[in-house]
């Protein structure tokens, strides 16, 4: 077959972006990639089992249809996997002290760690968000509490899988690095 030419132009051919390494990658490789965005068996398995994926918004979709199924088990599997934020360099010890003691009273009260998506929050304000955060979260019941982790595991998986996937040069993410539509 004959490449279309344009304006005399032969026609370029699209070079492959991370999403086609994705896409193609070893079963196997692809779940443990998506382990790095969300410690869940079976949300890595459902994410990887329906490949390929079109585009990145598909894939998106797909991550947070697979996240909102999580069952409480998968919940608890996923959030054992979860660390506290790390604090922005330069931070005081005061700063670390006041993270340690409010994330000890949230993991005190509800048995997993404290997840908080922080995609869209300058470094600076980090702190004070987190902070702010895990005081007004600690007033929510249990069931409360899972419902608002959950969603942010989701909101976690959904930032993690665009860094994945924005590799060096990759055009299937925006020019700004978002993922387009997300």
């Amino acid at each position: 077959m004959t490449p279309t030419h344009l304006s005399g132009r032969p026609a370029i051919p699209s070079l492959p972006t991370v999403l086609d390494a994705f896409n193609s990658a070893p079963a196997a490789e692809a779940r443990g990639l998506l382990l790095d965005c969300l410690r869940s068996l079976r949300w890595a398995d459902r994410i990887a089992a329906h490949r390929p994926y079109p585009t990145v918004e598909a894939l998106l979709a797909a991550s947070d249809e697979a996240a909102y199924d999580l069952t409480p088990s998968d919940l608890s599997e996923a959030l054992a996997g979860e660390t506290l934020p790390v604090l922005p360099d330069g931070a005081y010890m005061a700063a670390h002290m006041a993270m340690d003691a409010a994330h000890a009273a949230y993991e005190s009260k509800f048995g997993h760690a404290f997840v908080i998506c922080l995609d869209d929050l300058p470094p600076a304000e980090a702190l004070d968000h987190v902070l702010a955060e895990i005081r007004s979260r600690l007033t929510n019941d249990p069931e409360e509490e899972r419902v608002v982790a959950s969603d942010e595991l989701r909101r976690l998986a959904k930032g993690r899988l665009v860094g994945l996937l924005r590799g060096a040069g990759n055009c299937a993410t925006s020019p700004n690095g978002a993922a387009p539509n997300a």
